[in-house]
């Protein structure tokens, strides 16, 4: 079991930044891909960025491309979203993950579920 909890969500201006912490506790921290989803109100949830075990390989949705840099810092335990130039459109309940892999991030699924931050985005 894997317990993920987020935070620094909070209320921007578009243009503005952001950045997003999720620390783990539970098994093994680099036993597992991590990553972000997010929902919109009214809307499904959607992959946002995941960064592989070991290599450190990133992901990201077209969306937050060139936007969003996601890290991970092994010996914290702690993922990172760092937020950039957002817009309104980012406005969501962001939720921190853990996978097996990074490819089950890509297939919009994930084994483990922080409860989520919320970002709001002023226009």
């Amino acid at each position: 079991q894997v317990h993920l909890v987020e935070s620094g969500g909070g209320l921007v201006q578009a243009g503005g930044s952001l950045r997003l912490s999720c620390t783990a506790s539970g098994r093994t921290f680099t036993s597992y891909a991590v990553g972000w989803f997010r929902q919109a109100p009214g809307k499904e949830r959607e992959f946002v960025a995941t960064i592989s075990r070991s290599i450190g390989s990133t992901h990201y949705a077209d969306s937050v491309k060139g936007r969003f840099t996601i890290s991970r810092d092994n010996t914290k335990n702690t993922v990172y979203l760092q937020m950039n130039d957002l817009k309104p459109e980012d406005t969501a309940v962001y939720y921190c993950a853990a996978g097996m892999s990074v490819g089950q991030f890509l297939r919009g699924a994930a084994t483990y579920w922080g409860k989520g931050t919320l970002v709001t985005v002023s226009s």
